[in-house]
């Protein structure tokens, strides 16, 4: 029964994000989930019921320079993991996604999630800044919420 809410998470990421139509997008797979833990093993998170995941996370820690040239349009989405030096000090992260069923939400979850991505990065990590690809008013008030808790400059790439 697992797969039942997987498939659910899975179809709403294509849905929203659609990826197979656009290259320059994060398309996450088995090379993808294991460069992003190699990066900090929180980037990716995940929230499960009974019937398997109900909520995704996804941040990339990087340094200023990537983000830069991301938010110039010098780079894409995909290029961020790509240009992130793994064990470098990272003083930004990048909201990559944000996915949580229908019905869980507005129950805290995202925020939930980010923050402790965010507070785990952070203890290892001078943080300064967070950044997103605007894709919905939710991911916008999320990002918004996170920078405003951790006292982050917020940048954003508009869609």
């Amino acid at each position: 029964m697992q797969t039942d809410n997987r498939a659910r998470m899975i179809k709403l990421a294509e849905e929203f994000f659609n990826m197979k139509n656009d290259p320059a997008q994060l398309s996450v797979d088995e090379s993808t989930m294991k460069r992003l833990l190699e990066i900090h093993a929180n980037t990716l998170t995940e929230k499960i019921d009974k019937n398997g995941p109900i909520a995704w996370m996804l941040v990339i820690p990087t340094q200023k320079k990537v983000m830069k040239d991301f938010l110039s349009k010098k780079i894409s989405e995909r290029e961020i993991l790509d240009k992130t030096i793994v064990g470098e000090n990272y003083d930004t992260i990048y909201l990559c996604s944000a996915l949580v069923l229908p019905e869980y939400r507005n129950k805290g979850l995202a925020k939930e999630m980010l923050s402790d991505a965010i507070r785990s990065i952070m203890q290892q990590h001078p943080i300064e800044s967070l950044f997103l690809w605007s894709f919905s008013k939710e991911g916008n008030r999320l990002a918004g919420w996170a920078a405003n808790e951790f006292n982050l400059k917020l940048y954003e790439r508009p869609a």
